[in-house]
This record gives C-alpha cells, structure tokens and sequence, in this order.
C-alpha cells in the first residue's frame, strides 16, 4: 500500500473525506443557483456503505449485465453480509469461476440469469462447487458524453 494510500493503520479503520451535498433536489427542467443550499458534507462510505466490514470493491468485466445498469468496467459495491434471494444481483463463484448474475428462481431450481438478450440461464444444479460471495447494492460507472 502506498503512502498516499487513504487507510489508517494506526486507527484500523477508513479516514474520511467529506464531499459537499446540496440540501435540494434536482430538476431536469428549470435551473435555480445552489449554492445557498450546500450543506457541509456528505461521507460517500457511510451512504454507500451499510456494512463495512463485509463489504467490498469489484470491477466488472463484460457486458452481460448491461440491462441492470452495470456497464463494463464499472466499479460495483458488494454487501456480503446481505441473504441473497432471488432478484438480487450476485458475485457468485461455480466450480473455481467468477460471474456477476441475476439470482432467479423457477419452480424448484436456482438459476443465475444475464440481464441481456440472447444470454442462457446458468443453472446452479449443474456444478459441484457453488459460492455466493455477496450481493452487489451500488454500480459506480462515468458518464457518457453524447456525441453532437
């Protein structure tokens, strides 16, 4: 870990740095100044993050899950201390694999489904090995300037 590392070895927890918040909501329609109504701050971990101590970062590779709103390359917060049940979005491990499904559940089975056209749904039953990691709550992605 390098030195310009935020972490707090001495403290064993996270330091904090306090991003300013409008106290209103945005319109898509009329603009109104805001500056009269900035707050002192919001700490982006304690928002985004209910469980600190099981939660982790992970970056997504592929597009599969394009439909949920996670994009390639986007940086998804995981929960592990969350039950998964179907609906949820999970990191799941199968026989040694890494995959990002939809956790979905007809009649008896378990599947893990794509959330994109054309994508089969793994059925869990089919492996030996199977581990769900956590439940993804947050996808953190750029974004995309239209082009004119």
């Amino acid at each position: 870990m390098d030195s310009n590392s935020s972490y707090s070895s001495s403290k064993g927890n996270l330091s904090t740095r306090l991003i300013p918040l409008v106290k209103e909501t945005i319109s898509a329609g009329f603009p109104s100044p805001a500056e009269d109504y900035i707050e002192l701050g919001i700490d982006l971990n304690k928002y985004l993050i209910k469980n600190p101590i099981s939660t982790f970062f992970l970056r997504v590779s592929g597009n599969s899950m394009n439909n949920a709103g996670i994009y390639n390359n986007d940086l998804l917060i995981i929960d592990r201390s969350i039950n998964p049940n179907p609906g949820h979005i999970v990191v799941a491990l199968l026989d040694g694999e890494f995959t990002l499904k939809r956790l979905i559940k007809k009649q008896d089975n378990y599947y893990l489904k794509a959330d994109k056209e054309n994508y089969p749904a793994i059925n869990l039953y089919e492996y030996i090995d199977i581990q769900i990691w956590g439940v993804a709550i947050y996808s953190i992605h750029e974004l995309q300037k239209q082009k004119v």
